[in-house]
Order: structure tokens, then C-alpha cells, then sequence
């Protein structure tokens, strides 16, 4: 299994030490699939923290992440803010890992995303397409599946799933050659989790570990995986469109844009599902999320290949929202 940092791993006096917290109150957080969460609470000041265990990140990688999660917020975009320790860095190395404090955002995670709040999920992410690509000093297409995870992919065990991903991965390479589409910066990983849902219903994103530059499109497909999935974890035409029409009001989609998204939302999972049965056969052999893999091939089945996405009547939008 992969390891974690577990509360009792954390020295936090020395942790407290670097940030100047006060008897700070610690808790572990759900959720993470790559590094480990705390919720820090210092009743001196009233203030809470989230502090993140970088335990899949060296000090470099964690800098990064640092720079782009400070960058996104400069632009406005709701996000968590980093707090820097008492040397002013954004990074804290104790022992051998990197440490990441921020502040906790008030709110929930709510997942499923209710229907009604689909458009603003859909408007934020359009929002963070419009900023200038050089800006956040993203690596170029990091979200995608490398020559290397292609490599491995053929060698996977399961044989039918490799070729599976195979025969999905060529037809989607077919339609990318005749649809090219700008870079711009993507989030990558826009599930629920990384939503929080502040009072008023306002949203903000969160986890920026799989920010890169790519093709918009990518983008809307993984949100389309990771929000519009109905009970039986098919696509659900009626998310999808309210996800649509909200990305819509900050950037327009042509007509050939429409046309090719379902390509990239099945593009999205397969690379989903490539990492799950990677990380939980390959990795990290875990007999109880071995066959974990197979929702998506199952959600792949339930994409429209050949359907565009529909414009959604405003009055339907109204009376949801």
C-alpha cells in the first residue's frame, strides 16, 4: 500500500515551531488520494489551517505546487490560500517530507455536486481557461497519459483492459490529430472533492497537483467524469448540459467543439481509468479496488461517441437552478 503520514508521524511542535501556532489542535481530514491532510485549529487566534503532507511530492515538486496554488488565488479564481512559515517560505521540510499550510476554507464537500450548482463549477472552470497560458509556469500536457504509462499499459495482466485502453487510446489520437484546439491552463482533476461548497453556495476549487497546459476540452471532459456521473455511475445528459451551459457563460463552445467533447470526456476516462488500475494492481496491489478500474470502462459505454452536446432552454436552467 502506498504510505501516508498518519497524525502520529507528525512532529508537530517542531511544525508549530515553523509557523509560530500557538497549542495547536490537530486533526486528520477525509479524502486525499495522494498526500495526507490535517485540520489545524489554534483557539489563541480563532484561525484554522489545513496542513497537507506532501508524501507523494520532493521539496521541488511541493514549491511548484506552492507557486501555482498562490498564483491561481492572484488571479482571483476561489482557491485556498497559502500561508507562509515564519522564514517567509511556502514550503516546510521536516524530517523528510514537505509540508503545505493553508487556510482552511469554511464550507463543505459535497459529492454528489447538486444539480443546480453544475453551472458555476462549469463557469469556474471556464474562468481559470482564460487566464493567460505562460502565467503559472504550468508543465505541458502532465494530465495526459505518457509514452511511458503507454509502455506499462501494454503490459498490464488484465489483458483484455489493455487492450481495451489500446483500441480507445488510437481512436481518440485519430480525432486529436484533426481536432487541434489552443493549450490553456487546466485543473485536470475537477471532481467533487476538490469543490468547496462556501455559505451562499459559492464555490471554490482546491488541489492543483494536476494543473498543467492542454487542451480545454481535456479539462471539461474530466469534470464531466468526475460531476456528471448519474446513481449508476453512467453520464447523465441533464448534468452534462447544466456543466455546459454554465462553462458557456464565461467561453463560448463552437459547434465543433460541441461535436468532439464527448471524444474528450472519453479521453478523460480512460486516463481515469488507466491510474486506478495502475495505482491499485501495479503500484499498490489492493484487492478490495482491484477491478475499481471497470466503472470506467462501464461509463465509457454510457458516452454519446457521436452526439453533440445539447444547448440547455435558459427556463430549464431557471427553474433547477
Amino acid at each position: 500500500m502506498a504510505t501516508y503520514t498518519a497524525l502520529d508521524d507528525l512532529d508537530l511542535p517542531a511544525i508549530a515551531a515553523r509557523y509560530g501556532l500557538r497549542e495547536p489542535v490537530v486533526r486528520p481530514m477525509k479524502g486525499g488520494a495522494a498526500n495526507s491532510s490535517f485540520r489545524v485549529d489554534t483557539p489563541h487566534n480563532g484561525r484554522a489551517y489545513v496542513l497537507s503532507a506532501l508524501d507523494n511530492h520532493d521539496e521541488a515538486s511541493a514549491r511548484h505546487l506552492a507557486a501555482v496554488t498562490r498564483g491561481v488565488a492572484a488571479f482571483g479564481l476561489p482557491t485556498a490560500q497559502v500561508v507562509a512559515n515564519q522564514d517567509g517560505e511556502d514550503v516546510t521540510v521536516v524530517g523528510d517530507r514537505p509540508f503545505l499550510l493553508k487556510d482552511l476554507i469554511a464550507g463543505e464537500v459535497m459529492d454528489p455536486l447538486p444539480s443546480a450548482l453544475l453551472p458555476a463549477a462549469g463557469e469556474l472552470l471556464a474562468t481559470l481557461h482564460g487566464f493567460a497560458p505562460e502565467s503559472l509556469g504550468l508543465p505541458v500536457g502532465t494530465r495526459r497519459l505518457s509514452p511511458g504509462h503507454r509502455a506499462a499499459a501494454a503490459s498490464f495482466p488484465d489483458r483484455e483492459f489493455a487492450a481495451w485502453l489500446d483500441g480507445q487510446l488510437a481512436e481518440i489520437d485519430r480525432h486529436e490529430r484533426d481536432h487541434r484546439r489552443r493549450p490553456t491552463a487546466i485543473h485536470g482533476d475537477l471532481f467533487a472533492d476538490n469543490i468547496i461548497v462556501r455559505p451562499g453556495r459559492r464555490l471554490s476549487v482546491i488541489d492543483w497537483e494536476t494543473a498543467s497546459l492542454d487542451d480545454p476540452l481535456l479539462d471539461l471532459g474530466m469534470a464531466a467524469v468526475g460531476l456528471c456521473q448519474d446513481e449508476a455511475g453512467r453520464l447523465s445528459p441533464d448534468r452534462l448540459e447544466l456543466l455546459v451551459e454554465g462553462y458557456t457563460r464565461a467561453r463560448p463552445l463552437s459547434a465543433e467543439d460541441r461535436r468532439e467533447l464527448p471524444v474528450e470526456i472519453i479521453h478523460a476516462a480512460v486516463i481515469i481509468a488507466f491510474h486506478r488500475y495502475h495505482r491499485h494492481n501495479v503500484r499498490f496491489p489492493d484487492p478490495e479496488r482491484a477491478v475499481y478500474h471497470r466503472r470506467m470502462v462501464d461509463f465509457v459505454q454510457s458516452v454519446p461517441q457521436a452526439a453533440g452536446v445539447r444547448e440547455r432552454p435558459r427556463r430549464q436552467l431557471d427553474a433547477q437552478e
